[in-house]
């Protein structure tokens, strides 16, 4: 019961928040507060042995890193060469814990020139994953490529840009194709991880 409820006041702390991109520093302080409530009730997380907790598809929900509002989200996205309007859309993670492969998936709206509708692109970047050696909770994740789908009619269109993402998110530079993380929640459908630099995250299967 303090498990649930405590899942559920992490969903109203992060609701309206639109994943992170309109919190404020009061929200940001908040969230974080929350989760620390959650990740002490449910104990430490043992991949060791708990490592099918990750297999699925998850959604973010939230990210502390969008406050910093360089992304599109509610508001116009960066723009290209011809101006066009890029808006960041829902974010994936994809992880086969059988074959050790953990995709962020980022969904992408391109607004068009009239009277063409909006396109959208999915970047798929693709990594292996393991745990970090001599850690139970501990996530290593190793780049090894992007791959991007379009819908609708974009050969009308000028060449696009992606928004500025957060770093996990890009496509890295090849002298940080890997990044650590801790998982310090999960179970059959939440989890809170935290990255190396402090970033909150909060996905739901």
């Amino acid at each position: 019961d303090l498990i649930a409820s405590l899942k559920l006041k992490l969903l109203v702390a992060v609701s309206g928040l639109n994943r992170g991109l309109a919190a404020t520093e009061d929200d940001l302080q908040k969230a974080d507060a929350v989760a620390k409530e959650l990740e002490v009730a449910g104990g430490s997380v043992n991949l060791t042995t708990d490592l099918d907790k990750l297999q699925g598809r998850w959604k973010l929900i939230y990210s502390s890193a969008f406050s910093s509002r360089t992304l599109g989200g509610s508001r116009p996205g960066p723009p290209t060469g011809r101006l066009l309007p890029l808006t960041l859309g829902q974010v994936f993670q994809r992880i086969d814990v059988l074959n050790k492969d953990f995709d962020n998936i980022v969904e992408i709206e391109i607004g068009a020139p009239w009277p063409l509708p909006p396109a959208h692109v999915t970047a798929t970047l693709a990594h292996k994953f393991e745990l970090v050696e001599g850690t139970s909770n501990s996530i290593k994740i190793v780049f090894e490529k992007t791959t991007v789908k379009t819908t609708g009619n974009l050969s009308q269109l000028p060449p696009l840009d992606l928004p500025r993402l957060p770093e996990w998110l890009r496509p890295p530079s090849d002298a940080a194709r890997s990044g650590e993380f801790e998982v310090t929640y999960v179970d059959s459908d939440t989890r809170i991880t935290r990255g190396d630099r402090g970033e909150l995250r909060v996905f739901v299967i």
